[in-house]
């Protein structure tokens, strides 16, 4: 930027000079501050970049820009199977949404929440004095491990690709362990390894799947990016997204498809349920898998109006599924 003054057109004592000297002054020293901090930040996404990424969901947002989705979907989702909700995606055309093979502190719990993803590389020194520069301007404090941890919400989980690392990829210790349970109430899914597996498994609120235990330090790893989209094995990963963690696996759903996914997992479940019924009463002749007519779906309405608890979503929606499901 050119800034030119021309002081020859006021006297050597001029008031008006003065002035011009105090603002230059003023000015150079706001340039001078500006131009040792980032116009915006490298590794944590703005607003506008997950607002990018995320453009077809419609509903609630976080301050930071990640879609919220309703606190009474992750309940729900806890009920769903993986496999019905797989097949929706399918159907949808996002088939890149699972990942298994995992270890986890509790495999037989399952968990869900809202993903706040991270994304990790292989350290070297140039890259890292740039990242670790750029945390302090922003007043981040710790290794870089440390910062998405800060960044979670309670009904989050936090997802981190890091790159499959095990020995001295292990993202956090117990210590860290619990900065995620006090934020989330919920877990992790890591594509890296853990330490200090015995005693994360006694913090409260916490769960997680990762790919293995090593009691090595997090070592020669670094935090490249906060709420960009990751990749966890063969799916892929965006800020927001359903993140339903199972005995069998990992799925992430897409939050502008998680409520009608849910919706049309739940009803899977129901025409199962029911069918399991006839099967065991020798009802079914030789339609063991359904053989489902208006007639059944009949059937079907008449077994909900037996069973409400079974019903988890609202009638009036399993009414307009049922109504669709007869039609095809």
């Amino acid at each position: 930027m050119k800034f030119r003054i021309n002081f020859l057109r006021f006297g050597t004592s001029s008031p008006r000079r003065k002035v011009v000297k105090r603002f230059l002054s003023i000015f150079l020293l706001v340039c001078s501050v500006l131009a040792g901090k980032p116009a915006f930040s490298q590794v944590k996404m703005t607003k506008a970049q997950i607002l990018f990424y995320t453009s077809d969901w419609k509903g609630d947002r976080f301050p930071d820009g990640r879609p919220k989705l309703p606190d009474d979907l992750l309940k729900r989702a806890l009920d769903i199977s993986i496999e019905d909700v797989w097949d929706y995606l399918q159907g949808k055309g996002y088939r890149c949404q699972f990942e298994g093979g995992w270890q986890a502190l509790h495999i037989e719990k399952p968990f869900a929440g809202r993903a706040l993803t991270a994304q990790y590389m292989p350290s070297r020194p140039d890259m890292t004095k740039a990242i670790a520069a750029e945390g302090k301007a922003e007043g981040r404090v710790s290794w870089t491990n440390s910062w998405p941890i800060n960044e979670l919400q309670e009904g989050d989980v936090y997802v981190a690709d890091g790159f499959g690392k095990i020995v001295e990829g292990t993202l956090i210790g117990s210590n860290l362990g619990s900065g995620i349970a006090a934020h989330t109430h919920a877990g992790f899914v890591f594509d890296a390894g853990i330490r200090d597996q015995a005693e994360n498994r006694e913090v409260p609120n916490l769960n997680g799947f990762y790919r293995g235990y090593d009691p090595s330090a997090w070592a020669d790893m670094t935090l490249t990016a906060i709420n960009a989209p990751v990749r966890i094995g063969r799916a892929i990963v965006l800020p927001g997204d359903l993140v339903l963690a199972k005995t069998d696996g990992v799925i992430f759903i897409p939050a502008i498809l998680a409520e009608d996914a849910i919706s049309s997992a739940e009803f899977t479940n129901l025409e199962d349920a029911f069918n399991f019924e006839l099967n065991s009463e020798g009802k079914n002749g030789g339609e063991f898998e359904g053989g489902w007519t208006p007639q059944k779906y009949d059937a079907l309405a008449k077994w909900i109006d037996a069973h409400p608890e079974k019903l988890k979503m609202p009638r009036a929606e399993f009414n307009a599924l049922l109504e669709k499901k007869k039609r095809h």
